[in-house]
């Protein structure tokens, strides 16, 4: 298994990966996570740019002989400017294809993220998960992660 930096050429290889989450994370809170139609192409401007900005993105892909079988993508984000902390990454998607799971490939891409923003100077990384997403939340806790702040959603309107 290789974890690399992805580059624009792979973004055709993980737009289905994109799409199994955005299905799963519809599932799971329809409210919260309905997409809009076309969500690869949505999503692939975004993902060109990250592959890109080494600055202020990681956007990592798991290769397997060739094939693409998972990716993690991350930005630098700015906080309000009343926190100490000014600047946090944030792990916006990590995704590995089940076949590959229990490998522990989302750890390394993790962890390699991690890795990446501390030579940033990045001083802290957060994240989301979905409430019914227990296997991540473990996942990450293993990585050093701990919850932070629970995320409330109440729908007005449709």
């Amino acid at each position: 298994m290789t974890i690399r930096p992805a580059t624009p050429t792979d973004v055709p290889a993980v737009l289905p990966m994109v799409e199994q989450i955005v299905a799963l994370h519809a599932a799971w809170d329809p409210d919260k996570y309905a997409p809009l139609p076309d969500v690869p192409g949505l999503y692939r401007g975004w993902l060109m740019a990250r592959a890109r900005d080494t600055d202020r993105s990681v956007f990592l892909v798991a290769e397997r002989e060739g094939q693409i079988v998972g990716f993690l993508v991350s930005t630098i984000e700015r906080e309000i400017p009343i926190y100490r902390t000014s600047e946090y990454a944030f792990i916006h998607d990590l995704w590995v294809e089940p076949a590959y799971r229990n490998e522990g490939i989302g750890r390394q891409m993790a962890m390699l993220a991690i890795e990446r923003f501390t030579e940033l100077g990045v001083e802290q990384v957060r994240l989301e998960t979905a409430a019914a997403n227990d296997v991540a939340r473990a996942l990450f806790a293993k990585c050093g992660f701990r919850v932070s702040t629970i995320d409330m959603l109440l729908t007005l309107s449709r």
